[in-house]
């Protein structure tokens, strides 16, 4: 008796992968795994590709809102800036660096937040369960944040400062241990040079409280010290008449927002008596004006005759 031969079913194609692999191949086995072999490799190329472009126009959106071409960077108009206008060249500078800085963190959380996706939906596309990988990489993380917590507390730190712009390219300030002029604001680490030109590295994270000489306004304060017989009101008139003459000169005038005050005695000794005289100047100039009335007081009181202090009449101690 002849046998029938068994004919093969073909495959049932639940979607249109398997059906178009069968019509193009003819082969059972291809058709069944067209959905692994074909479709979730596509699907998954997809991800990465759209990933990249999203994170692409992403980045190319923040390099656009830092660059201000010379201007004030979009970025920085909605954040409040505190750098003095006198600053000069070094106020785009300064802003450059803030915009950038603020910019690369953008970045880096663009980034991570899209690449993460994209991880997350290929994990998901290969049927794998990512409640326990995300569950592990939540204690990794805690794990890291703990092992480099003085590093995260150094980068935080420096974020609020850039969002707050408590100091900046150009800046004089007090860090505690270091004093000098801003060169250099990074996420991790400040950089500044002192008045002997030593460069100091200051980790943000350590900052605990920054004098900042640059905002708003400066005081140029002058003590003069006379001694003890001297007539204090004669050498008020002459402190307002030199500071009067001092301010007034070219190189000063524009430094200077108010007029010279006398405050008057300060401090008695018997040795002498010390007069205090103040001059609201614009930021980083306060130095300069101290010098200058310094030098011309000291020679117009001397020219007038006022009694020096006792210390400056005593010779000199033989060795």
């Amino acid at each position: 008796m002849n046998q029938i031969p068994f004919a093969l079913e073909p495959p049932k194609c639940a979607d249109a992968w398997c059906t178009q692999v069968l019509k193009i191949t003819g082969n059972e086995w291809l058709a069944a795994s067209a959905n692994w072999l074909v479709a979730k490799p596509v699907k998954i190329v997809m991800i990465l590709l759209i990933a990249v472009l999203i994170r692409m126009l992403a980045h190319r959106v923040i390099d656009r809102l830092t660059s201000g071409k010379g201007k004030m960077p979009a970025l920085l108009r909605p954040l409040r800036e505190r750098a003095p206008q006198a600053l000069g060249a070094l106020l785009s500078d300064r802003r450059t660096q803030r915009a950038k800085t603020i910019g690369s963190v953008l970045k880096s959380v663009v980034s991570f937040i899209v690449y993460g996706l994209a991880f997350v939906l290929a994990l998901g596309e290969l049927g794998v369960n990512i409640a326990p990988i995300i569950a592990s990489a939540g204690i990794v993380g805690v794990a890291l944040g703990f092992g480099a917590q003085n590093l995260v507390k150094d980068f935080l730190s420096g974020m609020f400062m850039m969002l707050e712009d408590q100091y900046g390219v150009g800046d004089v300030v007090d860090l505690g241990e270091a004093k000098g002029t801003i060169e250099a604001v990074g996420l991790r680490i400040t950089t500044l040079r002192d008045i002997n030109g030593t460069v100091w590295y200051v980790r943000n994270g350590e900052i605990l409280r920054v004098g900042n000489s640059s905002q708003g306004f400066a005081v140029a304060t002058l003590d003069l010290a006379v001694g003890y017989g001297a007539d204090v009101d004669q050498v008020t008139e002459i402190l307002t008449r030199v500071a009067g003459e001092v301010v007034a000169e070219e190189q000063f005038k524009d430094s200077v927002i108010e007029p010279p005050e006398v405050l008057g005695v300060e401090k008695v000794t018997p040795e002498s008596i010390t007069i205090r005289m103040t001059v609201k100047v614009r930021p980083g100039k306060q130095y300069a004006v101290q010098r200058a009335l310094r030098a011309r007081t000291m020679a117009a009181v001397e020219e007038a005759g006022v009694p020096a202090p006792l210390n400056r009449l005593l010779p000199p101690p033989v060795a």
